[in-house]
């Protein structure tokens, strides 16, 4: 692995203030490599979904040390983090989050479009994605016409779209049944594997945390440990 592309260091974070703040994170310290692949577990209130919030710029600490490709975060302002968020991260969803009156490729392109990247560019870059996805030859069906596992497939496709240097995974496999997702982890670890890009995956499943080289499991706002899956 090479050098961190995430690091956050005495990362805090307090919702509230008063007799009713609660401090969701309590000084978390992590570091995540450059092409590795991350599970992030933990139980219901743990910090986990609060730290995939500031990861994906979607939230800032209270206190401490965000660094993304060694750039300080937590001292931009709102359009920046928007900037990183649109130039650099990819996020898949476990409820797919496709809108349901466009196609498979419409779905695809739409980072393409908020960018605003011609329609020709958008047109060659959403098949391109979709056939990483091996959904090529369904570009033109609807999410009502795919199954929870090709939705989810476009969902990943849109979120590679943008050639991302980070994906970020919340419960991707948590609607989906046990071939699909065994199905959906093999395309996140071909992803990571083929393309080198970064994956951290939030899951409550542990055969699904199995498939990522580390596993770090956050336990009342802090990290408790990590566990090496494989030594890259």
């Amino acid at each position: 692995m090479s050098e961190p592309i995430i690091r956050l260091r005495g990362v805090t974070k307090t919702f509230g203030s008063g007799p009713a703040a609660f401090q969701a994170l309590k000084g978390v310290d992590l570091d995540i490599a450059r092409g590795d692949f991350v599970a992030v577990m933990g139980p219901s209130g743990s910090g986990k979904s609060t730290t995939m919030n500031i990861l994906g710029c979607l939230d800032v600490p209270t206190s401490g040390e965000f660094l993304f490709k060694n750039v300080h975060v937590e001292r931009l302002d709102r359009d920046q983090r928007a900037l990183l968020r649109r130039r650099y991260l990819g996020f898949v969803f476990q409820g797919f989050n496709l809108l349901a009156r466009t196609n498979a490729l419409e779905n695809v392109e739409l980072p393409l479009l908020y960018r605003g990247e011609d329609k020709a560019s958008r047109h060659d870059a959403g098949m391109a994605a979709l056939d990483k996805v091996g959904l090529a030859d369904w570009w033109n069906h609807s999410p009502a016409e795919l199954s929870g596992g090709q939705q989810q497939r476009v969902a990943i496709a849109r979120a590679i779209v943008t050639n991302p240097d980070v994906l970020l995974a919340d419960e991707p496999t948590g609607n989906l049944d046990s071939q699909r997702s065994i199905e959906i982890m093999e395309l996140l670890t071909d992803l990571n594997r083929k393309a080198g890009i970064t994956v951290v995956m939030v899951t409550h499943e542990p055969d699904m945390a199995e498939f990522a080289r580390n596993i770090i499991h956050f336990k009342d706002g802090l990290v408790e440990r990590t566990d090496v899956k494989e030594q890259a």
